[in-house]
């Protein structure tokens, strides 16, 4: 018995002609089922178009145009007065056939944008693959963005795909490694994909940064494009290149420059409105460049409305520091990592006359030669003293940084080296600290810490954390005592009783206990 061709059953007949959005076969043959996560059990996610409640006005007229258009074809003339309520039931015979005409061309650039910007920024991504328009109008929200290909930059592409952003990061491009060698290094500031040759110079080749000239040509290219353009990552630049940026991108603020010498930074003088300043111009294992006494007097004599500055594996001296100093008179927080400086820099942070908070990260050595206690000086304004997985076993360089910092108000130390109790013993310079916070001080015992602690007569915070060889029970009633009146108490030296406390009532670390018990047969 043959069957009829307009027959459901069919296999010559097309599911999707007659679907709607109520049919039974709707969902069946097109998979519209939402992910696991966002379907909670005990509730269905079918819904139709009439099933969904319209509250704002524009949009229940965007609907009832719709409606319009699809009741009456070209050459009827639709009725002057809208209803009060869209019908939606006409929209559940709407053909789903992928040429059927785009109803969200209805809406405005302006409508549209406005929808998107509610979005998560998770689903820009997927919005944007739906149309070209959808393209076009989801890299107009776009403000941040990091570049991986340097052909990306130099076609144009980006400027047509992304035309509003105000924040570009181009290091990923500027550097030409292997993407399938599978071996991705990570140092401190920078992650690059590297292959197993390794030369003096490090894993990076001279070849594998583009030259200076192709980063310039891009730089001059991002200055015509985003002249609104505020934080810019590069690598690699020249002064040509950044003197381009300084006459084009008056808004620029914030600046990040990789492998950068010192008379690529006479081309940021130009950039009255700059801020935040960070310099990396020695990464081991990656480059080599060297920032030193020149390149920060050009940087100082240029930007004189710096209000941070990061100096990352670069060098200099007392020069240099002086100058910044001197220049930058707005410099509130001054950070050096991993710093090359030579003796006696130390003194120079005497001369920055409203410098807040100083941070030293990953420095082998604080100031090798810091000179005679009465030439230091001492900076006034300083608030914050922060010293992160540095080496502090030399005492007359720990001495000079609290003599230059003896006004300072909070003091924090993580992860340093060498903090035995008599380096430690010297923070009791600065006695008119409020806060103290002490975290991977492995070295540091409760007699160094109650000789700083007693001295602070001032002190209303105390945090100690992860530092081994201070026991709870050496806690004398002195100190007990002078716990009581703080305002804030950390209090976590062990972190083997740390991770016993935090185990407590769970049953683990029994030997089994509530997890593992014999069955009864």
């Amino acid at each position: 018995m043959s069957r009829s061709p307009e027959s459901p059953n069919s296999p010559k007949t097309n599911p999707s002609a007659n679907l709607s959005p109520n049919s039974d076969h709707y969902h069946e043959n097109l998979d519209l089922k939402p992910p696991p996560s966002l379907n909670p059990k005990g509730r269905s996610t079918a819904q139709s178009l009439s099933d969904i409640g319209f509250k704002d006005q524009a949009l229940k007229h965007v609907f009832y145009k719709m409606q319009q258009q699809f009741q009456h074809p070209p050459g009827n003339t639709p009725s002057p007065s809208p209803p009060s309520e869209p019908d939606l039931t006409s929209f559940q015979s709407l053909s789903l056939d992928p040429t059927a005409p785009d109803h969200t061309s209805l809406l405005s650039d302006e409508l549209l944008l406005r929808i998107f910007s509610k979005l998560p920024i998770s689903q820009h991504v997927s919005n944007s693959l739906v149309c070209k328009r959808w393209l076009y109008l989801s890299g107009r929200l776009v403000q941040s963005l990091k570049v991986t290909d340097w052909s990306f930059i130099i076609s144009g592409r980006v400027f047509n795909r992304f035309p509003y952003l105000t924040d570009l990061d181009l290091v990923r491009s500027g550097i030409r490694t292997p993407r399938s060698s599978g071996i991705l290094m990570t140092h401190k500031t920078m992650t690059v994909h590297v292959d197993t040759d390794f030369t003096p110079n490090g894993f990076l080749q001279e070849r594998a940064l583009l030259p200076s000239n192709s980063v310039d040509q891009g730089l001059k290219m991002i200055a015509e494009k985003y002249p609104t353009l505020q934080r810019l990552v590069a690598i690699g630049a020249s002064e040509e290149g950044l003197l381009r940026i300084a006459e084009e991108c008056s808004t620029l603020q914030e600046l990040e420059l990789y492998c950068c010498g010192d008379m690529a930074l006479k081309g940021i003088s130009g950039i009255k409105n700059l801020q935040v300043v960070k310099l990396i111009g020695f990464i081991d294992g990656f480059y080599n460049s060297i920032v030193s006494d020149i390149g920060l007097t050009l940087l100082a004599q240029g930007c004189r409305r710096l209000v941070k500055l990061e100096l990352c594996g670069c060098e200099g001296s007392y020069d240099g520091i002086k100058a910044i100093g001197q220049c930058c008179q707005m410099l509130e927080e001054l950070s050096l990592r991993d710093h090359r400086m030579d003796g006696g820099w130390l003194a120079g942070l005497s001369f920055c006359g409203n410098l807040k908070t100083l941070r030293l990260k990953s420095c082998k050595s604080i100031d090798s030669s810091p000179g005679a206690d009465e030439h230091l000086g001492s900076c006034l304004t300083l608030e914050e003293l922060h010293l992160q997985r540095c080496q502090i076993r030399d005492k007359q360089s720990f001495k000079a940084l609290c003599l230059v910092c003896e006004n300072v108000r909070d003091i924090v130390l993580q992860n340093c080296w060498g903090l035995e109790d008599d380096v430690f013993s010297i923070a009791s310079i600065c006695r008119r600290v409020t806060l103290l916070s002490l975290e991977g001080c492995s070295l540091l015992t409760l007699k160094g810490l109650e000789s700083v602690v007693l001295s602070c007569k001032e002190l209303q915070r105390l945090r100690v954390m992860s530092c081994n060889n201070i026991k709870d029970t050496e806690v004398t009633p002195e100190l007990a005592t002078l716990f009581s009146t703080l305002k804030e108490l950390k209090w976590r030296p062990d972190s083997r009783s740390l991770l016993s406390s935090n185990l407590a009532g769970t049953g683990m670390g029994k030997k089994g206990g509530r997890f593992f018990k014999r069955s009864k047969d």
